[in-house]
């Protein structure tokens, strides 16, 4: 079964000191990508977190948030170093008195310089643990959303594919027909001309036409990538970048097989596999 690398999973744990909630997304990138946001006291799990995510994911560009809130809802609680705070408004103050029209010290921007916001002393022997089994929690219940994703990609996998194979059937069976009406074409354009035919020379020039317009390979190739994308579907293996290149192989096959159709049906089925190649590929780009 293939995974998608969209999905959406939150986990939350209570704590004697507050609520620990973490929010994961995913979307499509090539290679595996975790963005964190954690609180400061919670740096020393970064590595942690991102080794977690590595042995569970096999691309894509998680963002991963984690925050601590108090038991009424709120963001943990801070304290305000009010004698650094003034010690900064006094030198900021000196500052301006040496310029011309400074621009005022903004409250926010205050509370933004460093150690102004304290942190309330936390356990960390306690929080530390509990974040990191909270990250495995929503960790595995993202990994099942992508999961089922996946699954329902596989589904209009299955769908377009069945699709190309009929019109390849399709093109299949219409290949004598083809060949006669050619071969029909050649004989009027000749009778038109009001010269009497050679039997020989009209078969080797049909021979010839029929070869230079033959889409056997071409039809033969495209069963084959069909039955490779399958086999890829069922590995169980990350395979996105793999089913990227068949899509761009039956891609390529289709457009040869437009470009030596010798009649109007088979041109309008190429195009048909065309659009139906497109709307794998469209999803290719979410696969694992």
């Amino acid at each position: 079964m293939i995974r998608s690398m969209t999905g959406f999973a939150q986990s939350e744990s209570g704590t004697s000191q507050g609520v620990l909630l973490w929010e994961l997304r995913s979307v499509n990138n090539r290679y595996l990508e975790v963005q964190l946001r954690l609180p400061e006291l919670f740096r020393p799990i970064e590595n942690d977190v991102r080794q977690l995510a590595a042995a569970r994911l096999g691309r894509g560009r998680v963002e991963a948030s984690l925050s601590l809130r108090n038991p009424q809802g709120q963001p943990a609680g801070s304290q305000l170093n009010l004698v650094l705070a003034r010690q900064i408004i006094s030198h900021a103050q000196t500052i301006a008195d040496e310029l011309k029209n400074p621009a005022a010290l903004s409250p926010l921007e205050l509370l933004r310089w460093p150690g102004v916001l304290e942190q309330e002393e936390q356990d960390l022997s306690t929080l530390l643990p509990l974040a990191l089994a909270g990250f495995e929690s929503a960790l595995a219940d993202l990994d099942a959303a992508r999961g089922r994703e996946g699954a329902r990609i596989e589904e209009m996998f299955e769908r377009r594919l069945a699709e190309i194979e009929t019109c390849v059937a399709t093109v299949v069976g219409r290949l004598p027909t083809v060949l006669t009406r050619i071969r029909e074409r050649l004989a009027e354009r000749i009778a038109s001309l009001g010269i009497p035919a050679d039997s020989e020379r009209l078969e080797q020039e049909i021979a010839l036409l029929a070869q230079k317009l033959d889409v056997s390979e071409e039809l033969d190739r495209l069963t084959a990538h069909i039955a490779e994308f399958r086999s890829n579907l069922r590995s169980g293996a990350p395979v996105g970048r793999r089913l990227d290149f068949l899509v761009q192989e039956l891609n390529r096959e289709a457009n040869t097989l437009g470009s030596k159709s010798a009649d109007a049906e088979t041109t309008r089925l190429a195009v048909d596999i065309k659009v139906l190649i497109e709307q794998i590929r469209e999803q290719v780009q979410n696969v694992e």
